[in-house]
């Protein structure tokens, strides 16, 4: 992407808020759970801008920024008492259920912050900066290799061992039905549409509104509370 010329937001200021989180929230929150995992998230992103190893540094910083203040808005709407987006809603529901592992709230915050934030980040960023979402595939692709590969220890570190964890347990089957893959596909197919889709805010305002909806729908399957 060569086009990008505005000056942008430091990620600083999205490290702080959440670093502020997870000192604040008890540590089996599930929000703290997937708070923890996304500060480590942005934390890897950052130190990659610090190494010049993105790209284009203007925009890989905006589309973070604009990404992560979707999170931080609805961690704000719950706060304060207002309904967050559909995709948020089971999380903060569920956040303190005795039933529900870590690992399933790690997964479902990122279900709902790749199934549906991404999309909106990267139209928002596109606005901001004045280009098109294809002019942004490639700090696309490279904040989602990353995500991968957290993806990965998260599952190696919050999912308990084989000697624990069968093929019949319940936790396997949940896990095995979600993938972050397939969820960061569909986030720049519907990026794609909503930008397609921008000079008719009716019909890109009721799209938004039902992969909201679908995206918490699986949120809330996710965050199905299991026996012990």
């Amino acid at each position: 992407m060569a086009q990008c010329e505005q000056v942008l937001t430091p990620v600083d200021g999205v490290v702080a808020r959440m670093r502020a989180l997870d000192a604040a929230l008890p540590a089996r929150d599930g929000v703290a759970v997937f708070n923890r995992v996304y500060l480590t998230v942005t934390r890897a992103v950052d130190r990659r801008i610090d190494a010049g190893l993105f790209p284009d540094t203007r925009a890989v910083i905006t589309l973070d920024v604009r990404f992560a203040d979707r999170y931080l808005a609805a961690v704000d709407a719950a706060a304060e008492g207002r309904r967050p987006p559909a995709c948020w809603r089971p999380l903060f529901h569920f956040r303190r259920h005795p039933g529900v592992r870590p690992v399933q709230f790690a997964l479902a915050g990122i279900n709902a912050h790749i199934g549906h934030d991404l999309a909106l980040a990267v139209v928002d960023t596109c606005r901001t900066l004045g280009c098109e979402p294809v002019d942004l595939e490639d700090e696309f692709e490279a904040v989602g290799e990353i995500l991968l590969s957290l993806e990965e220890r998260i599952r190696d570190e919050l999912v308990p061992g084989p000697e624990v964890l069968s093929i019949t347990d319940p936790l396997t089957h949940l896990l095995g039905a979600w993938s972050l893959d397939r969820a960061r596909d569909a986030a720049w197919t519907a990026a794609r549409a909503l930008w397609a889709l921008r000079r008719l805010p009716d019909v890109a305002a009721e799209f938004t509104e039902r992969l909201d909806t679908a995206v918490g729908f699986a949120g809330r399957m996710l965050l199905t509370p299991l026996p012990d």
